[in-house]
């Protein structure tokens, strides 16, 4: 048996039961662990609910900036893109509150940790891949898999009985799960399990309805330095604030929506609905800044390796020497992907306009077409002749 147990706590009514039966299934004290990465919680109310469960040792960890600075961009630094679509921004977020969960449980003298995902999902395996990157010794405890609820049904029955507090829209079915950080918010269960239907406009919070948007296009220009963004609009940002004013223009102009089935790491398949405003247009821009910064091998390298990399961020390998290698890959050139990029956002599109650095590649000499010379035709003539050769 633990001596003490640290749960990742949300103020929910998943971790708000998993709290409570902890304190009644294990002869331990239990303290609580929010990360506070850019989600929209009242953390006063958490602390509350944590205080009212008779909760002793209650942490908010403030993780905005390292979270932005230390796992969005360099996964932005590589285009990763699950299945096409999905910009990871709830796999992206579960190592960083893993690994810092342990880190406070050592902290406080606890030899254990919990979280609150269910059986099904892939964040079982992200907090506890998270967990054990962190301290291998580390004692996990899944509630999920181990007690007798079957359902969020049984979840409010067991809170009815202790007298937890259930938000007003989680009495009887709750219409879907939300997950939510500064990066994206994500729904998925319930009203959006038929991948026939569509969601309907009140599962959308971070973009507006197209229909809602302005008929007028935004410009903007998004500065970088090594690879990450630092201005727009000529101001300077640091990493948080800078995500923060792209979500805000991507939320005005219905940008980053996203619907999708997708094959989860433990097998099955699960649709999920996506917002990601500030992330979609971060991506464009900066694959437009890497079009003129980088030369072909390194782009083509990039891409080669930029699924897998998803994948592994999708699965919770973040921590993995696998993703780490493939960071350095990615990493290799940043320094010289620094320039401008210029854009018009209208009506749920992200328009290139334009782009230009000092590091550009791009020779205008050598691509225009009122400077054709001989010896170029001639050249061309012979690569074709040279590569002809290499399929037979």
């Amino acid at each position: 048996m633990p001596k003490k147990i640290v749960l990742a706590y949300s103020g929910g009514l998943d971790t708000s039961v998993i709290l409570k039966w902890l304190q009644l299934n294990y002869n331990c004290p239990v303290a609580t662990y929010t990360a506070d990465i850019g989600q929209s919680d009242c953390f006063d109310e958490i602390k509350s609910k944590a205080k009212n469960l008779g909760v002793q040792e209650i942490y908010i960890d403030d993780l905005k900036e390292e979270f932005v600075k230390d796992y969005v961009f360099p996964m932005f630094r590589a285009n990763a893109l699950y299945e096409g679509f999905y910009l990871l921004g709830t796999a992206i977020a579960r190592p960083l509150i893993a690994r810092k969960q342990v880190e406070y449980a050592k902290k406080i003298g606890a030899d254990a940790v919990a979280h609150g995902s269910t059986g099904k999902g892939n964040d079982q395996v992200r907090f506890e891949i998270g967990y054990y990157a962190t301290d291998p010794s580390i004692e996990i405890i899944a509630p999920w898999r181990l007690w007798d609820f079957k359902s969020r049904k049984n979840l409010i029955e067991f809170a009815q009985k202790y007298q937890i507090q259930v938000s007003k829209d989680k009495i009887g079915e709750p219409p879907f799960s939300v997950d939510e950080n500064v990066l994206h918010t994500s729904a998925e269960g319930k009203v959006l399990e038929n991948p026939w239907l569509s969601p309907p406009d009140y599962i959308f919070s971070r973009t507006k309805n197209i229909e809602d948007t302005p008929n007028k296009a935004e410009e903007v220009i998004i500065s970088f330095k090594n690879g990450d963004p630092i201005k727009i609009n000529e101001q300077t940002f640091g990493p948080y604030n800078i995500l923060q004013r792209l979500n805000k223009l991507g939320f005005k102009h219905g940008i980053g929506r996203v619907d999708m089935v997708e094959n989860r790491f433990i097998g099955m398949k699960s649709r999920g609905i996506y917002e990601t405003p500030g992330g979609t247009i971060l991506y464009h821009a900066h694959r437009a800044i890497e079009s003129i910064t980088l030369d072909r091998k390194t782009t083509r390298n990039k891409d080669h390796i930029v699924s897998e990399y998803a994948e592994l961020i999708y699965n919770g390998f973040w921590f993995s020497k696998k993703r780490k290698q493939f960071q350095e890959i990615i990493d290799n050139n940043k320094s010289n992907v620094n320039g401008d990029v210029k854009l018009k956002l209208f009506k749920g599109n992200v328009i290139l306009l334009g782009r230009k650095s000092e590091n550009s590649l791009y020779d205008l000499s050598k691509v225009s077409f009122e400077n054709n010379q001989q010896k170029d035709q001639k050249f061309a003539e012979e690569f074709i002749k040279s590569q002809f050769l290499k399929i037979n």
